[in-house]
């Protein structure tokens, strides 16, 4: 079986809590089990880790190289400034797909720019939770 992994940056455990008019009111730990369940109903086995701490994605995405399949990756602020995250995901020969829970693009302008989007092989945003099936759905044609 497949495996794929959902990995969650900074403040992302704080879905359901904060900002609830850009992310809603569902937590983060209901919104995980759903990406878990929907992984499994496409064929994948899957595991979700979320950090606050760069260098715990870091040692996280060097970890999946021979371990997952495709890396699903919310970054949080972390997609718009962080060289080494970019460049610890090019260092892995996995495809990554980036995703946002709000429309980045239609945000503040600092949010515009994704550092990690090179080397992605795609973004998915706006779309809520739904924007990690939609990424399920890409993995599950590319790997």
């Amino acid at each position: 079986m497949k495996k794929i992994l959902i990995i969650l940056g900074p403040n992302l455990n704080m879905v359901g809590i904060r900002e609830k008019g850009i992310y809603g009111e569902e937590n983060a730990d209901s919104i995980s089990a759903e990406i878990v369940n929907k992984a499994a109903e496409s064929g994948f086995e899957s595991e979700v880790f979320q950090s606050n701490h760069e260098g715990d994605l870091i040692d996280k995405i060097h970890s999946a190289l021979g371990e997952f399949d495709g890396v699903i990756i919310n970054a949080g602020a972390l997609t718009h400034y962080s060289y080494a995250l970019r460049d610890a995901i090019a260092s892995v020969n996995i495809p990554f797909v980036e995703v946002h829970m709000s429309n980045i693009h239609s945000r503040e302008e600092f949010r515009h720019t994704s550092v990690i989007a090179p080397v992605c092989v795609g973004q998915i945003a706006g779309f809520g939770k739904f924007s990690y099936f939609l990424a399920i759905n890409a993995l599950k044609e590319l790997i």
